[in-house]
């Protein structure tokens, strides 16, 4: 024993122990380390046996569950069989009771529907099962395979033979046998649920226990914890926040102000020592290092002040570059304060154009084509009255630029400027393209009829399409079929846009005759097609028609 303390290091765990019993006396001698090792030891302890009642109690949650499940499915589904199997002995008295056949052909057609609905019984029976019952459940249902296929046979003779060759078969020993063996099990498994409902009803208790027992462990952590929380409160937190107030008199210069807790026997009495060295060191070298913390300040503030400068402007060189119109900034004398490099290749700027070069000096590089002063004039009342504006102008080169005008805070003016001549290149060639298509399909032999796809509503009507209908395209655009025809012509109009729905176009030409309202029975040729982009609902129907009428007129 000696020597096992001796390898343990007894001289220092006998003077732990003299500590603890002085702080338990009254005298505090104990570090601040030695008070949370064992106030954490009794918390790891008290949490350990926390843990492991946590795992007992779920895992006695989970028996008893199960065991209840268990238990209350096989009580129920014991008792539908038990009422399946005296419904169907019922419904078989009633076969050896019955004289007329139509009776006895009910109560065959029920003993079927009650077997039918015990096997599906026992089917969903048999998944709820347990282990242990698996050699009575297999026994039963045995028992009741037998039983159903005894009622089948009954009902076989009683509806082929007789009420009373089925009453010969169903009062047989056999059939005896098997109903008595069958009650037999159904009891034994009842007596097995019962046992198991007893069994939970203890697992139940004990669930109980373990939420007390939980219950009071848990308090003794909290109790653990809020100890822990107090002594470092009192023990730690509190003697720091003294010492750093101590601390920060003494950074202020009040060198005169004591050092609390100096006489501690703990890491804060040490620390406090330390700093009541400290102390004494700055009342040494005050007056030198207060000079050089003002001079550090204001290096400091100089440098800030540079760094922030600098950030700002490459962080707003950087953006500026990065956009992909020109832009320029202006004073409120029409001075260059700054450009980006877009802006310099657009006008195609010499590198004598700087930031402080005025707005004359680059529009007199040769692109722009009107009076320089008149326009700088201009730019100068907008930038003086801070009106935004928004043009174009032409280049000597014959480009178009696109130039967005804003007044800034503090005076001064900004220009973002866009090249648009291929963008308005392309919207003449877009202009003439649809001026063109508007007059072909204006002045097409056919009628053409554009309609929504979704709410069938004529969108467009051609000249050839107005002389076809007889109405004006003022008169149809915006309206359906049933607000402009007949019934029976919406109907086919209707009927004709089902099938464009199912077969996305149709240019084989469909004819058909309708009665137009203006021009009477007509003879028209229908080609169709959807317009919509590919993966999508199509979102319009252009229907090309041709009057056929006079073609037929002269056949016949």
């Amino acid at each position: 024993m000696n020597a096992a303390l001796a390898g343990l290091g007894a001289g220092p765990v006998v003077r732990l122990l003299k500590k603890y019993i002085h702080f338990a006396c009254g005298v505090d001698d104990l570090t601040v380390a030695e008070k949370v090792y064992v106030i954490a030891g009794f918390l790891g302890i008290v949490t350990a046996f926390l843990l492991v009642m946590s795992v007992q109690t779920v895992r006695l949650q989970n028996s008893y569950r199960n065991m209840q499940a268990s238990s209350a499915a096989g009580a129920i589904n014991s008792g539908l069989v038990d009422a399946s199997i005296y419904a169907i002995a019922m419904d078989s008295r009633g076969i050896y009771m019955s004289t007329e056949r139509t009776k006895v052909k009910e109560f065959a057609d029920e003993i079927l529907k009650r077997n039918h609905e015990l096997a599906e019984m026992m089917k969903g029976w048999e998944p709820t099962g347990r282990s242990e019952d698996f050699e009575r459940f297999a026994a039963l249902k045995r028992r009741i395979a037998q039983f159903i296929d005894i009622h089948q046979e009954l009902v076989r003779r009683a509806v082929e033979i007789s009420p009373a060759a089925a009453r010969e078969f169903g009062d047989t020993e056999a059939s005896s046998t098997v109903r008595s063996r069958l009650n037999a099990d159904l009891e034994a498994l009842q007596r097995g649920y019962n046992e198991r409902t007893r069994e939970a009803d203890e697992l139940a208790e004990q669930n109980r226990c373990a939420a007390w027992y939980l219950f009071m462990l848990g308090l003794a952590a909290l109790v653990l914890a809020a100890l822990n929380v107090l002594v470092i409160r009192d023990s730690v937190l509190a003697r720091l926040s003294d010492i750093a107030e101590a601390t920060d008199r003494i950074r202020t210069g009040d060198i005169a102000s004591e050092v609390p807790h100096l006489r501690g026997h703990d890491e804060i009495g040490r620390l406090a020592r330390a700093v009541q060295n400290f102390r004494a060191a700055v009342a040494q070298v005050f007056e030198l290092e207060q000079l050089e913390l003002d001079l550090s300040k204001q290096r400091d503030a100089a440098m800030a002040e540079r760094d922030a400068f600098n950030d700002k402007y490459q962080a707003i060189s950087a953006a500026i570059n990065s956009m992909p119109q020109g832009l320029i900034m202006l004073d409120g004398k029409a001075r260059v304060i700054a450009m980006n490099s877009n802006y310099r290749r657009m006008y195609n700027l010499p590198e004598t154009i700087t930031s402080g070069s005025s707005l004359e000096e680059i529009l007199e590089h040769g692109l722009f084509s009107g009076d320089i002063k008149k326009y700088v004039s201009a730019i100068l009342v907008r930038i003086g009255k801070k009106e935004p504006a928004a043009y174009e102008v032409r280049l000597n080169d014959s480009r178009i630029v696109k130039i967005y005008e804003r007044p800034m805070n503090g005076g001064g003016w900004v220009s973002v400027q866009e090249d648009v001549t291929e963008q308005r290149q392309k919207e003449r060639i877009l202009e003439r393209t649809e001026r063109l298509l508007a007059t072909v399909v204006e002045n097409v032999r056919e009628g053409i009829i554009a309609k929504d796809a979704r709410s069938l509503r004529y969108l467009f009507i051609n000249k050839a399409a107005e002389q076809q209908i007889g109405m004006s395209r003022n008169d149809l655009v915006g309206k359906t079929a049933r607000e402009l025809f007949s019934p029976e012509m919406a109907e086919l109009i209707e009927k004709r846009d089902q099938q464009l729905l199912a077969q996305s176009q149709q240019l084989e030409p469909i004819v058909d005759t309708i009665y137009n309202p203006v021009r009477g029975r007509r003879v028209i040729s229908w080609r169709r097609l959807q317009i919509g982009a590919p993966g999508e609902d199509p979102h319009m129907f252009v229907s090309m028609v041709e009057d056929l009428s006079d073609q037929v007129e002269t056949a016949d």
